[in-house]
């Protein structure tokens, strides 16, 4: 993979020579897939070459997704691409739902069929739920109207067909929730 280093190592001679500036049994680190031949000389001074390639593969463009924001207690699923398989830091598994608590970093290795690596980080950003608050208890005479007003969050949704901060004339003895969205 392109980053690694090879060694190449010629027989069956006294001594050796390689073109490209490589040196018989020494590690270099070649960046393009190339052929390299080696002059090996006798001990009588006899001269014979042989060719060697070294394919150089590309990395791959592992990608871990795009940067999620999600709210406290929400699943998300993290999918690398761009290789064959992958792996990912936090204990995360590709594919899985997962529900994060806090925001994080979560970084993938993604191996191609060549066995060459690459990463990627995508940032989970995990929103605190609003402290929603419904207020407090209210008791009236049947007939009386009463307005329930909630408080905590930017929007309210309550069951019962109540609107928000709006009067209502309730029949019935009743509990009454509040869904506040940030």
């Amino acid at each position: 993979c392109i980053g690694q280093s090879t060694s190449l190592t010629a027989t069956g001679a006294s001594t050796y020579t390689w073109n490209n500036g490589v040196v018989n049994n020494t590690p270099f680190t070649p960046q393009t897939t190339n052929n390299y031949v080696v002059t090996g000389t006798d001990m009588n001074g006899c001269v014979n070459q042989d060719t060697v390639s070294v394919v150089v593969n590309p990395l791959p463009n592992v990608s871990a997704g795009n940067n999620q924001t999600v709210c406290l207690n929400t699943a998300v699923v993290l999918s690398g691409s761009g290789a064959s398989t992958y792996t990912w830091n936090n204990g995360v598994v590709n594919n899985t739902p997962f529900t994060p608590q806090t925001t994080n970093n979560y970084v993938v290795t993604g191996t191609d069929v060549n066995g060459c690596v690459n990463t990627d980080t995508t940032t989970v950003t995990v929103n605190a739920l609003p402290n929603v608050n419904a207020g407090v208890n209210q008791a009236i005479c049947i007939g009386q109207s009463t307005s329930l007003t909630a408080t905590g969050a930017s929007t309210y949704t309550w069951n019962n067909g109540v609107v928000n901060n709006t009067p209502f004339t309730p029949q019935t003895t009743n509990n009454y929730v509040v869904t506040g969205t940030d």
